[in-house]
């Protein structure tokens, strides 16, 4: 008589990842506990994911798990609707974005840490120099603390417990802004300091 296997996904278990995958990014180095549920039962998550158009991407170098949607491919069949929204992003917040993660790559070429803090500061002095120069300093500030607000709101900075000038830069950001985009960078910004400001990008979260 053959015994059947116990199931070792717990439905509570796979239901606690799924949840928080729903909600957000999952970080190995914040949510230590639920990564590796997340391991435990990443066969269920991946089929129970794509019930609904989605996949789930893991990077265990880097530590982070997140839901996509998944890529349409033309087979006659209709489309889902999109469950990851695509937001548009102005070019400022897309710039400061591409500055942040090339800052990540500096940091794995001369760096053996892991993680990259930058303060509000260091942030500030980065974007400024691409914005068009203006005498309303303050107005200028305010401007780019929203643009950070606005990375912090994508999910891309994280502000440090106990000091809200100091911000983590989330290693996730190396899987939206690829290396295809980086390269296209010079030419964006080109356009922009000629006073073209380009479309916004399309983002997803």
């Amino acid at each position: 008589m053959t015994t059947k296997a116990p199931d070792t996904e717990s439905p509570s278990e796979l239901s606690f990842v799924l949840v928080h995958l729903f909600k957000g990014p999952l970080y190995r180095d914040t949510h230590e506990r639920l990564w590796h549920q997340m391991l435990r039962v990443r066969s269920g998550v991946t089929d129970h994911v794509a019930v609904i158009g989605l996949q789930l991407e893991v990077d265990e170098t880097e530590g982070y798990a997140y839901l996509r949607s998944r890529p349409t491919v033309d087979d006659g069949e209709d489309a889902l609707p999109r469950l990851v929204a695509r937001r548009a992003l102005s070019f400022p917040v897309s710039l400061l974005l591409a500055l942040l993660r090339k800052r990540l790559a500096e940091l794995d070429v001369l760096s053996t840490d892991t993680r990259l803090v930058l303060t509000r500061d260091q942030i500030v002095e980065m974007l400024r120099v691409f914005l068009p120069a203006t005498s309303n300093e303050a107005r200028l500030v305010d401007s780019i603390d929203a643009h950070i607000n606005r990375v912090v709101e994508l999910g891309f900075l994280r502000r440090m417990r106990g000091d809200d000038d100091l911000f983590e830069v989330r290693r996730i950001l190396k899987a939206y802004v690829d290396g295809q985009w980086l390269g296209e960078l010079d030419e964006r910004l080109a356009s922009y300091l000629a006073g073209v400001e380009p479309e916004p990008e399309d983002g997803e979260s």
